[in-house]
């Protein structure tokens, strides 16, 4: 009789867990400041993270703003952000943890790292590493009802981090760092006049025009090829092509797109002309 009690308790926790999944979830809570960091969206992290869960398909909100009623009264409505950071003397590590209102964790992505030196670029690639789990997941809000799991269950069961590849695209994205993006994609389109490509300038040359938080680099088609977000370090840009999002840095006088493929950093120089 005991037996079939352990077993009905142990079957009833896995389909509790099995129903609390990312897909039951509309909303995401991101903090203004991760409790490792000693200011509030220090080197941009939080401005990124909810960036690139935006771009998943989620409505993304910072827990300072004035949220929805939905929300607001029903804190199980929203999943929250975490992020654990574990640094070396020569690497910086993130986890980008996603938990319910009871702090229970839904998603945990896996250990993203990077070596460079400065702290910025550090860390906005490991974020970028870690959300590829994310990223290999499809996700669709399925309207579900958010039954949050208790504690105990959390601990002995974790979310599965091997993901099956979907060619699913992103959903179009509402943070309004991604919004402006898409506009000025969109106005550049129907309105900005072909670039001028100055005889001198080798094959390839991509030609800068402002726009308003940075720059859309594009070609003589003209083609936008990579919209540019300006950051507060100089020559470091959050770059996004359309399919992959990454950073544009300068490192020895060239400029070089910089994101992550299949898990692996991928480096592409470029040819820019400001």
């Amino acid at each position: 009789m005991k037996r079939y009690v352990l077993l009905f308790l142990l079957l009833s926790s896995f389909s509790v867990y099995a129903q609390n999944t990312i897909n039951n979830y509309k909303y995401v809570v991101v903090p203004e400041k991760f409790s490792f960091l000693k200011q509030k969206d220090q080197y941009g992290l939080n401005t990124l993270t909810k960036g690139l869960l935006a771009e998943k398909g989620f409505t993304v909100y910072f827990d300072n703003a004035e949220l929805p009623s939905e929300i607001a009264n029903n804190k199980c409505q929203a999943l929250n952000v975490d992020l654990l950071e574990k640094n070396t003397m020569f690497t910086t590590s993130v986890t980008l943890l996603l938990k319910d209102c009871q702090g229970n964790i839904v998603f945990k992505c896996k250990e993203g790292k990077s070596r460079e030196k400065e702290y910025r670029v550090s860390y906005n690639l490991a974020l970028r590493e870690s959300f590829t789990s994310l990223d290999a997941v499809s996700y669709a809000y399925n309207g579900g009802v958010n039954t949050p799991v208790t504690q105990s269950t959390a601990t002995t069961a974790a979310p599965s981090l091997t993901a099956v590849n979907t060619t699913t695209q992103p959903a179009i994205a509402t943070s309004p760092a991604v919004v402006s993006t898409v506009a000025a994609t969109a106005n550049a389109t129907t309105a900005a006049k072909p670039a001028q490509a100055e005889t001198n300038q080798p094959t390839g040359t991509l030609y800068a025009q402002a726009i308003a938080n940075g720059y859309q680099l594009i070609d003589t088609t003209p083609k936008i090829v990579l919209t540019l977000t300006k950051t507060s370090v100089q020559d470091y840009f959050i770059a996004s092509n359309g399919t992959s999002n990454g950073v544009v840095l300068k490192k020895n006088d060239s400029w070089f797109f910089e994101y992550y493929k299949d898990g692996k950093l991928v480096s592409e120089k470029l040819l820019v002309k400001f």
